[in-house]
């Protein structure tokens, strides 16, 4: 359910994720979002969603990460320290929310795919004009556009506004599954998508995944 919109402080459950959340395998970071609540905060108010999937994007071996290519004025962000955001364009057309993840100077992060709409529901309903509320924020590109975020704040800090991700309510193990990557035509066998497994909201529900095992974060870390 959606709720009506106050303050940025009343739709924020909990502080805001610091930097060092960030500073960790990127694996972790993407299978820890999960229940977390990204916040972007404008002129027109404030649109908050509950992170509900994500895919994990690893240094310049991982074939459908931007930095396979080396670093570019692009991926820039990239390369740049945890705990900021990475946004571009998708083939010109859709804008995609990225965290930068690890450490500086290693290209690593995680795409937010879809979230579960938590505040701000008419500017939601303004932004998002010829959509089903049900599928408000699911996918990358409809969740930039729900949130109105462009590439002005590519390479912005999430620890202070206007873009913020914060605590949440931190999702159970059991809850977790875990596919291949979608969207890309390359590396997609690797298990790198995290989803949770009881949300309406999440994007290609027919791709079901397995259930998280701890051996699954483990497959990468610097």
């Amino acid at each position: 359910m959606v709720s009506s919109l106050g303050p940025p402080s009343a739709v924020l459950p909990g502080p805001v994720l610091p930097a060092d959340f960030y500073a960790r395998p990127t694996l972790c970071v993407a299978r820890d979002l999960l229940g977390r609540v990204v916040c972007h905060t404008t002129a027109e108010g404030a649109v908050a969603g509950v992170i509900v999937e994500t895919e994990a994007y690893i240094g310049t071996d991982d074939p459908a990460c931007h930095a396979y290519a080396g670093r570019t004025r692009r991926n820039e962000a990239m390369w740049g320290p945890p705990g900021h955001a990475y946004i571009y364009k998708s083939y010109g057309r859709h804008w995609m929310l990225n965290v930068v993840t690890e450490r500086d100077g290693y290209p690593a992060a995680v795409l937010i795919r879809a979230a579960e709409p938590l505040a701000g529901e008419a500017l939601l309903a303004a932004r998002c004009a010829g959509q089903r509320p049900r599928d408000w924020l699911v996918g990358p590109g409809r969740l930039t556009q729900g949130l109105g975020l462009t590439g002005a704040l590519n390479a912005a800090p999430l620890t202070r506004g206007p873009l913020l991700i914060c605590q949440g309510a931190p999702v159970a193990d059991a809850a977790v599954r875990v596919s291949g990557r979608i969207g890309i035509s390359r590396g997609v066998e690797r298990p790198w998508r995290f989803f949770v497994a009881t949300s309406s909201r999440v994007s290609a529900r027919a791709v079901t995944g397995a259930p998280l095992t701890p051996g699954m974060l483990n497959g990468r870390a610097t």
